[in-house]
């Protein structure tokens, strides 16, 4: 099971890759203005639609507390990893009052993390993250208020993504997606006069897990008799057969950091690429390294959408699922792995019927 890292370009690196990633680079930022025009046009005419043909307005807004407490407990997991890569000496790493505090008295190890945090973050802008050192070993890390509210941005763009893909799935082609402030996603739905089936698609959660293929029995032989206890037969996502999987998962959508579309980079085949947090990422080199060797099946909404084997213990906490997709598949994939994982869950704040215009 090959799984080389794969960020993708707007996305944070290095080992503040979660830490920082409360502020987008500057390249990502470049075609903002170009694109919010597009975007601005694509409302107005979808608002005119609303104002002629009537339809459904529905505001969402992200959870900017399940933010916080995602991106400060990735932060804990990235600084805990430098420390143990740099073989500093430390003691309290803890999450206090928004940020991590820990204490290094070596002033000498208190340089080190600092210059290790500097080199990860090169490139990202300087005020990504505040590191203050006491002086009398204490250091507390935490991202400053512009960097919360880059990241902020990022999660609502991505919840867009996620929403438009969703729709699309659903069937539902004329919508208009766009930000409504900070925290806070609006929907146009030209000619739908029933808001309440565009939500109930939002309101189910997406099921997404890891699960270890069971080979005391093919699936084929799982299927026609009676599967092992603890496992069960499920089909698979393109090629439709049998695959006997154990019940239970080895780990979950909520360990998923990231995931997005891309492309294989020997065949060019269309791929899914998935990031796991600092919890996900531990979990999934255990698992690895415990089962090398053996098929691990990536489960979505009870289809298997790929079952790969386990070729060596896989540390990095990135991957990709291949599975002669093509490249509206992968993106359907990724965004349905990306809404079992988003860590501001969305919250329906407005749904409310627009009536056609009165024809004169």
């Amino acid at each position: 099971m090959t799984m080389p890292m794969r960020d993708r370009a707007t996305r944070l690196i290095g080992a503040l890759a979660m830490a920082a990633a409360l502020a987008l680079p500057c390249t990502a930022l470049a075609g903002d203005s170009q694109f919010d025009k597009m975007r601005a046009k694509l409302a107005a005419f979808v608002g005119d639609k609303m104002e002629k043909l009537g339809g459904s307005r529905i505001v969402y807004k992200v959870d900017t507390d399940g933010l916080r407490e995602s991106v400060v407990t990735d932060l804990r997991d990235e600084v805990y990893k430098t420390l143990r890569e740099g073989k500093i000496a430390f003691s309290g790493l803890a999450i206090r009052d928004g940020g991590v505090e820990l204490k290094i008295t070596d002033a000498r190890g208190r340089e080190q993390l600092a210059r290790k945090l500097a080199s990860a973050a090169e490139g990202l802008p300087s005020h990504a993250l505040n590191l203050s050192d006491g002086g009398d070993g204490l250091v507390r890390l935490a991202p400053t208020d512009a960097a919360s509210a880059a990241r902020l941005r990022e999660l609502v763009e991505d919840s867009i993504a996620m929403i438009e893909q969703r729709l699309k799935d659903a069937g539902i082609k004329l919508a208009s997606v766009q930000p409504d402030g900070s925290d806070r996603i609006r929907i146009f739905l030209p000619e739908v006069m029933e808001p309440e089936r565009v939500t109930a698609v939002f309101a189910r959660k997406v099921k997404v897990s890891f699960r270890l293929v069971d080979l005391s029995m093919s699936g084929e032989q799982a299927q026609s008799g009676t599967p092992p206890a603890g496992s069960e037969v499920l089909f698979g996502f393109k090629d439709k057969l049998p695959y006997l999987v154990a019940k239970d998962s080895a780990l979950d959508g909520d360990d998923i950091s990231y995931a997005g579309p891309g492309f294989a980079g020997g065949t060019k085949e269309p791929i899914a690429s998935f990031r796991f947090d600092g919890r996900g990422t531990r979990r999934f080199a255990h698992v690895t390294e415990e089962n090398v060797g053996k098929p691990f099946a990536i489960v979505l909404e009870g289809k298997v959408i790929s079952a790969p084997v386990i070729r060596e213990p896989i540390t990095g906490g990135s991957g990709q699922i291949s599975g002669n997709f093509t490249l509206e598949e992968a993106n359907s994939v990724a965004m349905m792995l990306r809404a079992g994982s988003l860590p501001g869950h969305l919250t329906l704040v407005e749904q409310q019927v627009v009536q056609p215009a009165a024809k004169p």
